[in-house]
Formats: structure tokens, C-alpha cells, sequence
């Protein structure tokens, strides 16, 4: 690479990882300039999951109030995407390229659509449950259903994970009553678990560049700081709407990008 590339990827890198803690969609910026500066795909997928693991370090760090808020179910969460993170980078090395890219822009237009509509579609269960007998107490524990999209997209998270978080805020807006904010600290965290154990194994057994890693980690580490700084100054109401926007964006990019 030459100083303009290795500008680009630094720019990335900040950009991604201020995204990772934010929106949600880091990999969507971060892996075209990646191709564009001439990395295979396969190479150019590793390479970035390893990058931006200090983005998700720095994201968790800037959500440290909200992590706490809600310990158990953060440390659930964590395990369950770690765990699945594992998955994914298997899949990742064992199936042909693009399974997983022909179905990732539909998924992430319906979690957008979920997560726009999270508020009534809480409403609504709420009423379901109050008519069905239950006691209308909060959720603050995870579903068996809540449990399996959350290791559905712990697995996308360590195959690809472009679009992973906004799937991640729809399950757990959807599967638990706690305040978006949390989520968004939540979902930072689990995807860090995710990125993780699978740049773990991408370290031993896949190809890496490690001139990119390096480039990658060192600004996303301070863009995931901002990104959450800058997250917790917004409303609810504006989290949401910029999740769904990065969504569809998202989703576009991959459908004609």
C-alpha cells in the first residue's frame, strides 16, 4: 500500500469504528476500502475483523455506565455471541464466498423495519401478556426465542457482520424492556465478543494483513470511543431513526454495491 491507501484505510478505520458503536453497521464502511485498496475478499473480511476489534474495545469502554446497568443480562449476551463468534469464523473458512451475502441485505431490511417498529410492536405484546394473565412486570431476562437470534447473529457477527448490530438492537429491543441506550451498550459489547474470539482464530489459520490490522486498530479504537460518546447525547427517538436509515443504507449497499 501507499500513503493514500494507507490514509484511506485509516480513515476507515475511525469512521467504522465510530459506527460499531453508534449505528451498527461498521463493516459496511470499513470493507469496500479494503477491496478498493486491493486486499481479496476473503483476506480483506479477516483483516478487518481483527482491525476493528479495538473499535469494539473502545465502544464497551464508552458504554461502561450502561454496561452496568444491566450485568446479567450483558454477561449472557456476551457468552452466547462468543460462543457463536466461533461459528461464524468456522463457516467463514469452510463454506464457498458469498453463501451468506446472497441472503445478509434482506436480513438486515427487516431487522431495520423491526427495529422501527419496536415501539408498537412492544405495545402490542404488552397487551397480549396483561390479556393472557401475565403480571406486565418488565423483561429483563432473555427468551429461549430472544436466546436464538441472539446466536443467529453472533454466528453472521464472526462470518461477515456487516449490519450486525442493527440485528442485534432488534433482538434484544424486541425480547427485553430495557432502555434503548443499554442496548446499544449491550450490543457494542456482545459484538466485540463476537469480532474477537473469531479474529482469534482467523490469527491462527487464515490470511491476515497485518499492515492493515495495525492501520485498522489504531483508529477505530478512538472512533468507537466517539461513537458511544456521541450515542448517549442522542434520543431514543433519533437512535432509532439513525439505526434504521444505517440499515437501509446498508442493505442497498450490499444489494447493488
Amino acid at each position: 500500500m501507499d500513503g493514500v491507501d494507507q490514509a484511506l484505510v485509516v480513515l476507515a478505520g475511525f469512521g467504522a469504528g465510530i459506527l460499531t458503536s453508534s449505528v451498527g453497521v461498521a463493516s459496511l464502511l470499513s470493507f469496500p476500502f479494503l477491496l478498493a485498496v486491493g486486499l481479496p475478499p476473503v483476506t480483506a473480511n479477516v483483516s478487518n475483523t481483527i482491525g476493528l476489534v479495538p473499535g469494539g474495545l473502545g465502544g464497551a469502554v464508552g458504554y461502561r455506565e450502561e454496561l452496568r446497568a444491566e450485568p446479567a443480562i450483558t454477561r449472557q449476551v456476551i457468552a452466547l455471541t462468543g460462543v457463536a463468534g466461533a461459528v461464524g469464523a468456522a463457516l467463514l473458512l469452510a463454506l464457498p464466498p458469498g453463501v451468506f451475502e446472497a441472503i445478509v441485505p434482506w436480513l438486515i431490511l427487516v431487522t431495520c423495519l423491526v427495529v422501527g417498529a419496536q415501539p408498537r410492536i412492544s405495545r402490542w405484546l404488552a397487551v397480549r401478556r396483561e390479556r393472557a394473565g401475565h403480571d406486565g412486570s418488565p423483561r429483563v431476562r432473555l427468551s429461549p426465542v430472544t436466546i436464538l437470534f441472539v446466536l443467529l447473529t453472533g454466528v453472521y457477527g464472526g462470518y461477515f457482520g456487516a449490519g450486525a448490530g442493527v440485528m442485534m438492537i432488534a433482538t434484544l429491543a424486541l425480547g427485553l424492556d430495557i432502555d434503548l441506550r443499554v442496548i446499544g451498550g449491550i450490543r457494542t459489547a456482545s459484538l466485540l465478543a463476537s469480532n474477537l474470539v473469531a479474529a482469534v482464530i482467523f490469527t491462527v489459520v487464515a490470511d491476515v494483513d497485518w499492515a492493515v490490522v495495525g492501520l485498522l486498530a489504531v483508529s477505530s479504537i478512538v472512533g468507537g470511543y466517539v461513537g458511544a460518546r456521541v450515542a448517549r447525547r442522542m434520543s431514543v427517538s433519533l437512535l432509532r431513526s439513525l439505526v434504521v436509515v444505517a440499515g437501509v443504507v446498508a442493505s442497498g449497499a450490499l444489494l447493488f454495491g
